[in-house]
Parts: C-alpha cells; structure tokens; sequence
C-alpha cells in the first residue's frame, strides 16, 4: 500500500503551510529570568552555575532574610512598641462620624488653656487632643491657665502629630503657597499709588484699593504710609504675581459679629464707649460696640450748641448714655450730657427771688432776649421788662453778647425757666414811694382848661333831645 503521507494532495485539498525559514522562536521570558539575566548584563561576566541552581534573583532574597533573622535574634515585638508616636497621636485626634481625623476638622473652636511651653500656648481641643498658638499672636497678656479662648485652625503637623492654631483673626506668616482668597494677612503700607496704596505681606507686595483701606471715605491715602494692618486677601495669583487686599473686608465682618453681641446686651441707661463714626448738622452717629446710635445736638450739652464740630469730631472717643432703644427699628438714641452736672439742679439755691446777678446776651427774639447766666442756665427777658417805656425794637436796648445786670424774678428749675428783668426794683426809687405815702397831705394839682374841644364830643352845645320827650 502506498504511504499516503508522502501522496500528493487530493485535488481541492489545500495544502499544508510550509515550515518557518530561520531560527526557532523562543518561549517566552519569566520575570525572575529576565531579573537575573539584567543583574547579569550589569555585573558582567558571572561563573556559570549548574542548572540545579535557584536564580540569582532567588539566591540573593535567601541571603538577605538570612541575615535579618540573624540580626533580629532574641527580639520580642510584644515588649517593645515599634509606634508608639502613632498610637499616641490616633488616641489624641478621634474620627469624627466621617471617619476623618482632629486635622480634618477645620473652623473656629473654642478650647481649654493648658499652659505655656516655649514659645507656644497648648490648648485643650477636647476629646483628648490638643493644639498650640504661637505666643506671638497675643497682642496683650497671655490667658493663664484653664481660661477659655477662640481659636481657629490653621494646619496638621503631621510628623509631631500636633494641631497648629491660631487666634480668631489673628494674621498668618504669608507665602505664595498659602495666599488664598479670604485669608488673613498683615500688610505694611508703603506708598500711595493711583486707585490706591501698595502693601508689603511678608515680602510680597500687593495692592489695597482706597475704597477698601477704612469704613469711611478716605481722601488722603498718604495718611496711612507706614502704618501696618490685617486685611483679607481678596485675589492672589502667583502666576501673575498678582495679590490684593481689603483691610474694609475685614473691618465689616468684625463688626458684624460684634454687632450681634452688642444688641444682645444693650439696655436703657447703660453707660457705653464709643467712637465717632460722623458728624451731621443735627448731631453725631457714635458706634457703640458694632452698632450705630445717634447722638443729637440738644443732648450733647447742657451749654447751647451752635456747631457740632465745636464739641466733638469724627474719630472722637466718647462715652454715651443710652437713652431710648428701638429694637425693631434698630435704633439708638444716645446722651452726653446726661453723663456731666446738670446746673439746673442748683439753680434755685444760686438765684434768689429779687436777686441781682450778672449776664450775657445769647440771643434775641421779637418776645425778648435770653440771658446766660452760668454755662447752661439761661433766662429770659420778656419784652416788657426791659425798658420802663414801651419797646418797639429789642435791639435797641440789647444786643447778643452785651453784658447785663438783671433781676431775678421767677425761679423754675424743673421747668428749667428762669424770669428775667433790666426794671429796677420798687426798693430802688426812694423817691416814688416818699410822694405815694405824701398824697393824703399835698393837694392835687388843678387840671389845665381845655383850649381844643375833643373831636367827636357836642361842646358846649345842648344835648339833642330823645324822640317822643
């Protein structure tokens, strides 16, 4: 029978591929093999090992665990705590509900002063965690211990396991990689620019518009060259190298929070500090602890105020008596006056009935002129007291300024009114009162004849007589 192997292929068979020309393709390469054959490119020539042999890959992982059991002889993980640093610092910052460390949780807290070590305060978070602010950022004394502050968190060291705080809007030390929008900064001033000032933060200059270097207009923006102040940053792009500031920002959100504080504590009759804020033609607004309050004219003395600016000016601080709260309204009407002497409390003990004292003219009406007869106390001369004769025009007796000599006549200190006179007194005309007591004595004098009949009268002529007599 014939070998059907070496038989040609039946027509319509196709026939098989030919055999690949060239060398054989290789198996693939494992990863240890590969491992070893670059140690080996690298190393150069290597004796060559049986094919019993492990790897040298293999070989080498044996050496090195060799001599780690070696040096770790004798050695019991359960006497000795290999982190103790971390258990330390997971028992001082608790997961809150979102699985999330102390360090994630950023804002204002308020925390427990433990003490002072270096140049750090520590304070007690709660919860058995703890933070530390710089010493430098208390301006005045240092809170002692176990007083209660408002802190702010600034970042998670990580490496100490501690949290770093820092006061309420109290400035952080700046750098292009923790300038944001809204962050706190201390800025110096250094030189007026158009549109506003230029400002150094921590080396980095920057800009502050003039409509955000105070509350109030500012004309002047010379006036703030060389002075430091926290601002809020606003826009910072270290590509551009472009940074700006509002010390305004600041200033409205600190007196906001204030503000609600303040209204929570405002009671009629409280003496309160303030600041000036403006002055008006009717009075003054004062700021009392965030809230506004107007101060008038008429409270501000108990001497006669012409100018407000005579008194008190913009940026003046005064103290203030609450007089009337509108709680619904908002508002606040304010005294000073109230918060010196009143004269008037004195005045019927100063100025006795018939008493003569001296004054000045303030002023003149169609009525009458007022006296000032001590700062604060003014009387009033009415028309007819100030000539025997009939007046027609009161600055033809007294003029504002001039002074007088005037009688007391009335006394009404709660009314705060006092009567005034320039008419001597009946004791002063001696000569009047001799001839009034002498008229029973002397005569009456005739009355002169008539020469003119009176208009309107019938003369000597007789009376017409009535109809019907």
């Amino acid at each position: 029978m014939p070998d059907e192997s070496n038989a040609p292929n039946a027509p319509g068979t196709p026939s098989p591929p030919p055999p690949p020309s060239g060398p054989k393709s290789k198996p693939p390469v494992s990863r240890d093999a590969a491992i070893d054959q670059a140690m080996e490119a690298a190393l150069g020539s290597v004796p060559a090992r049986p094919g019993s042999e492990p790897p040298l890959k293999k070989l080498w992982d044996d050496e090195l665990e060799a001599e780690l059991e070696a040096a770790l002889s004798g050695f019991d993980p359960h006497t000795f705590d290999v982190a103790p640093a971390r258990r330390k610092r997971e028992e001082r910052l608790p997961a809150d509900g979102k699985g999330r460390g102390q360090e994630a949780q950023q804002g204002l807290r308020k925390g427990r002063v433990i003490g002072v070590r270096g140049r750090s305060l520590f304070i007690d978070l709660g919860g058995k965690s703890e933070g530390v602010v710089p010493l430098d950022q208390f301006e005045g004394e240092v809170p002692a211990a176990g007083a209660e502050i408002e802190v702010q968190f600034d970042h998670f060291d990580r490496s100490e396991g501690i949290i770093h705080l820092r006061l309420k809007g109290s400035a952080i030390e700046a750098d292009w990689s923790n300038l944001r929008e809204g962050v706190i900064v201390e800025a110096k001033i250094t030189k007026a620019v158009k549109g506003g000032v230029e400002v150094d933060v921590d080396g980095i200059r920057g800009f502050m518009p003039i409509s955000q270097i105070d509350l109030n207009r500012v004309e002047d923006a010379g006036d703030y060259i060389n002075q430091k102040v926290k601002a809020i940053v606003t826009e910072a792009n270290q590509r551009e190298k472009n940074l700006v500031v509002s010390r305004r920002d600041l200033l409205e959100r600190e007196r906001a929070e204030l503000r609600e504080k303040t209204w929570e504590t405002l009671e009629e009759g409280q003496v309160r500090d303030g600041v000036v804020r403006s002055v008006k033609p009717f009075g003054a607004f004062v700021d009392v602890g965030g809230v506004d309050g107007l101060l008038p004219i008429g409270e501000m003395s108990w001497v006669r105020v012409n100018q407000v600016e005579d008194l008190i000016r913009a940026g003046d601080k005064v103290q203030v008596k609450i007089l009337r709260i509108d709680r619904e309204a908002k508002k606040l009407t304010f005294g000073l006056k109230q918060l010196q002497k009143n004269p008037w409390d004195d005045a019927e003990d100063n100025y006795a009935r018939g008493a003569t004292v001296p004054g000045k003219v303030t002023k003149i009406m169609e009525f009458g002129a007022f006296v000032e007869l001590e700062p604060g106390v003014e009387g009033l001369i009415h028309v007819s007291e100030l000539a025997p004769t009939r007046v027609r025009r009161i600055a033809d007796i007294v003029q504002p300024g001039q002074e007088v000599e005037v009688r007391i006549l009335k006394v009404e200190a709660d009314a705060r009114r006092i009567s005034l006179s320039l008419l001597p007194s009946g004791k002063d005309q001696p000569a009047a009162e001799d001839e009034a007591e002498g008229e029973d004595d002397v005569p009456a004098a005739p009355k002169p004849e008539r020469k003119v009949p009176l208009k309107g009268g019938l003369g000597d002529r007789e009376p017409i007589p009535k109809l019907g007599s």
